[in-house]
């Protein structure tokens, strides 16, 4: 008995120590990537058919209005100094959206460490962990989000980027490159253990 307990010890220890290092070297991929980029999170009103009608029409006002406040050429501290010196500019450009729809919303917006799941856009995917984010709330901010990429500009309509372009411009490196487009080996596994490690991270935070 005593040495099946032992055995079982060990075992468990070992389980431990591994998803230990695992999980060390996720959370460090994961924010290694989270420092090259700065997410844009847009909060509706409500769930309701207008207020995610209005969420979409601010979104494309308020990403319209951060392509033109960036420096061209825009490292990422320097777009991260732009937003941050236009936030009131920003929330303004979602207000006017709103006022012109007919309705009196307040818009904030700041820029924020938001914890995110793992997403999926046209032609490259983001793992589930904290990243700064662009952080624009409409009203009480109680309904679904829209989540996308402000830096490098992935999301900026005309001005988007390909993946390929960030990572030409050096905003990526070669393996956050193939991390993103899922060329790396078994990045759908490494994105989910990524998604578990922050729930777990979360779960103990609260």
């Amino acid at each position: 008995m005593d040495r099946k307990l032992k055995t079982w010890e060990a075992a468990l220890m070992f389980g431990v120590l591994i998803a230990v290092v695992a999980g060390s070297w996720l959370g460090r991929e994961q924010q290694e990537l989270a420092d090259s980029v700065i997410r844009f999170h847009v909060i509706a009103n409500s769930d309701s058919d207008e207020d995610q009608a209005l969420k979409l029409a601010v979104r494309d006002r308020v990403l319209a209005q951060a392509e033109e406040i960036y420096p061209e050429g825009a490292t990422l501290a320097e777009a991260q100094a732009a937003l941050e010196g236009h936030l009131n500019l920003l929330a303004a450009a979602g207000r006017e959206v709103v006022e012109e729809q007919g309705y009196d919303y307040p818009v904030a917006a700041a820029l924020e460490d938001c914890w995110f799941p793992t997403k999926e856009y046209e032609g490259f995917a983001l793992p589930a962990g904290n990243y700064t984010a662009l952080r624009v709330t409409i009203g009480e901010g109680k309904g679904q989000n829209w989540w996308c990429v402000a830096f490098p500009p992935l999301c900026l309509g005309a001005a988007s980027e390909t993946v390929d372009q960030a990572l030409e411009a050096g905003h990526f490196t070669p393996d956050q490159g193939a991390l993103v487009t899922g060329d790396g080996e078994g990045y759908v596994l490494k994105f989910k253990a990524m998604e578990w490690l922050g729930e777990l991270q979360g779960f103990f935070q609260q």
